[in-house]
């Protein structure tokens, strides 16, 4: 069993690909996963055939692979209801206009499953958008039908897509995180039985929003095995202040006052050790990418901290029992 570590791109779009995959190679890296927002552009790998030969090229220089492209800000883009801060993840010249930017959104995610096979890739990575997301807290009061309607929109929004991804034989993985149709254990398992558990649909893996909101992230693994398409190496610090509230008290990510923040890997409160241990039970051999979120921490520094701190954790399972030789010959 071989698992690679490899380095989510999003969060390092001030660099050129290039520049990226240099930084990834020094420290060690197998690979990364390719962020349509920032170093794989989906247009041009359908419209110019020089495209992905030339990504690859650059990836194999530095002895780099892409196993995963991540969707997120386009996905977002499809379930979404429209407001102001949603113009940032489409095109500028669709800012305001909401039919615009979700017309734009599903064809951009059918041609990023085009784009993920021509790429050789099977896992595209990235959020769905919710029209309920603002129910949450059920007041004013929430009817069962307006959380089931929500669901039925997102199933509308998201199965010609989907058909689209069986077509390519690419697996869309859904980040399961707050805004997203499915953001807790509940909503992930409904969602799976609103779109009849369709095989194309499954997980990609964050321990750290689960954490936060008082999930379990060992228990959530083992029920959802099976749909575990992807994995995110990510940690996140539960802070003991008895003033700040978990819904965050509109303080931004890095803040110490907050009740949480997402912190490089290893100085939060993520038990990787029990998810390697499922994951060997589980067999998933697929990639551990670490999306690297500290606003406290030097960039470089913590992806090289983080990457010394997951290689040390991914063990391979026992073959054998430890006590299996404890016996009189």
């Amino acid at each position: 069993m071989y698992r690679p570590v490899t380095l989510a791109s999003g969060q390092f779009g001030d660099l050129s690909l290039e520049e990226l995959c240099s930084l990834a190679k020094k420290v060690g890296y197998d690979g990364l996963e390719l962020a349509t927002h920032a170093h794989f552009q989906v247009e041009k790998a359908l419209t110019d055939d020089s495209y992905i030969p030339s990504v690859k090229k650059t990836l194999e220089k530095y002895n780099l692979k892409c196993f995963a492209l991540s969707a997120h800000l386009t996905g977002q883009c499809v379930g979404d209801n429209w407001y102001s801060r949603l113009d940032q993840f489409a095109p500028a010249t669709y800012a305001g206009n909401p039919k615009k930017i979700k017309e734009w959104a599903i064809t951009e995610m059918k041609h990023t499953a085009y784009a993920a096979k021509k790429m050789g890739v099977s896992v595209v990575n990235g959020f769905m958008g919710s029209p309920i997301w603002s129910s949450w807290y059920s007041f004013p009061q929430t009817s069962s039908e307006i959380i089931e309607d929500g669901f039925q929109k997102i199933r509308t929004l998201w199965t010609p897509i989907f058909d689209t991804f069986d077509t390519c034989g690419i697996h869309f993985a859904l980040e399961v995180h707050p805004t997203e149709i499915a953001f807790d254990y509940y909503t992930a398992q409904r969602l799976l039985e609103v779109f009849d558990r369709r095989k194309t649909l499954g997980f990609n893996y964050d321990p750290s929003h689960l954490l936060w909101q008082g999930v379990d992230e060992i228990l959530f693994l083992h029920d959802f095995a099976q749909r575990i398409y992807h994995v995110h190496i990510k940690d996140v610090k539960i802070n003991s202040n008895p003033k700040a509230s978990v819904i965050g008290s509109h303080l931004p990510f890095g803040d110490t006052r907050r009740k949480w923040n997402f912190v490089s890997v290893g100085h939060g409160d993520v038990d990787f050790d029990g998810i390697i241990r499922e994951l060997n039970t589980m067999g998933y051999q697929g990639p551990l990418s670490v999306e690297w979120e500290d606003s406290g921490m030097e960039r470089e520094f913590g992806i090289k901290e983080s990457y010394s701190y997951i290689q040390k954790m991914n063990f391979y399972p026992a073959m054998t029992a430890f006590d299996d030789t404890l016996r009189i010959k």
